[in-house]
This record gives structure tokens, sequence and C-alpha cells, in this order.
């Protein structure tokens, strides 16, 4: 009989997850460059846009060691990927798409500051609302959530989303809606997110 070794206990992501996955924001400068929430750059095209909200439990209790990356395409609705193959639309090369981000401890809010994305078109060749693509991974989550974010001022776009209209009650697409504020300068999209309970967030299986 074969000698095997034990079985390495279970994990959730957490509370380690920062250190491994974003030192800077745990208090740890490991990597020259990191991927951090700011997406944009001086030359980055399109509007300027912070996206905040927070994570919450199902009691409604604020989720403060929650880790968030962002996907998304820019201002032309072009992805930085080679699968994206839209030859129409231009490619910013000052607009990578992608980000990280911690929600801060104390308050439990994350930032995202980035562009907002245009329009994209789907596999099928069917047009997407413009749109931001979440992935959460904190404590007590054994695999990471995927969501999305529309946006509020795009109504006529959200109407026609073909994702969104695969979201059988109507009622819950209202939980990938970001609200749009206008704060002084600062554009601010805020999207919260409901890890379960009445305002549960629509999560995607990919």
């Amino acid at each position: 009989m074969k000698d095997y070794l034990a079985e390495t206990a279970s994990q959730t992501a957490g509370p380690y997850v920062h250190i491994g996955l974003a030192p800077d924001a745990a208090g740890f400068h490991i990597f020259e460059k990191n991927f951090g929430p700011v997406l944009t750059n001086s030359h980055t095209e399109g509007e300027r846009i912070t996206i905040e909200g927070r994570v919450f439990d199902g009691s409604g209790t604020p989720v403060r060691d929650v880790l968030l990356e962002i996907w998304q395409a820019n201002a032309a609705g072009r992805y930085n990927h080679p699968a994206d193959q839209q030859q129409e639309k231009s490619l910013d090369t000052d607009f990578r798409g992608w980000g990280r981000s911690c929600s801060d401890f104390d308050s439990g809010v994350w930032r995202f500051e980035t562009i907002k994305p245009g329009a994209v078109v789907g596999r099928d060749g069917r047009v997407m609302a413009p749109h931001v693509n979440l992935w959460i991974v904190a404590r007590g989550i054994n695999i990471g959530l995927n969501t999305r974010m529309y946006f509020s001022d795009e109504q006529d776009a959200n109407q026609r989303d073909p994702v969104l209209n695969l979201i059988e009650w109507e009622v819950r697409r209202k939980t990938l809606i970001g609200q749009r504020e206008q704060r002084d300068n600062e554009v601010v999209y805020r999207f919260d997110i409901h890890l379960q309970g009445d305002a549960e967030t629509v999560f995607f299986d990919l």
C-alpha cells in the first residue's frame, strides 16, 4: 500500500490575501510594479471617473478585508487584450484596463480611478452597454465572485444589454447599476456589493 501525504486543509481567501496580491496595501513593498487602483495616466483617453463602494455581508455589515479586481474596455469599447480583434476600434496604449483595490479597513470603502468605458461588441456580435467587470475575494469566500457594474446614465443602452436581459427578475438588475454622483470636479459612480440578503448583488458563474 502506498504512503499518501496528508491532505492540506482548505482555506478561504484571507486574511493573508493582501500580502500576496496587494502587498503595498498591507504595508509591504515587495514588487517594483504593483497593479493598484489607478488605471489611468495623463495621456489616457476618455472621461475620468471614480468607482467606489463597499461590500456588505448578509447581516448588512461592511466587509473590511476585501480585495477587488476590475477589468474593462477603453473609451472606444476595446479591451487591451490580444483576443479583442475589433480593428475598427482604436487601442489606447496608455490604458491597460485592469486594476486591483483593497477596501479601507476602517470604512470598508474601495475605490478605482479609471475612465468610463465604451460599448463593447460581444462574441455573438450584439452590442453590450458600457460596463466594468469585477472579481471579489475576501475572508470567508471560497471562490472569487464575478459581477458587473453598469452605469446609471446609460439607461437606453442598459435596456438593450443582452447580459442584463438574461436576468429574469427585472428588480434584481438594479443591483448591477452604479449610481452617478458629481462631487466638486470628480465624477463618482457608487456601487455597493451585497453578498447575501434581500439586496444580494447578481453574480455570474464564469
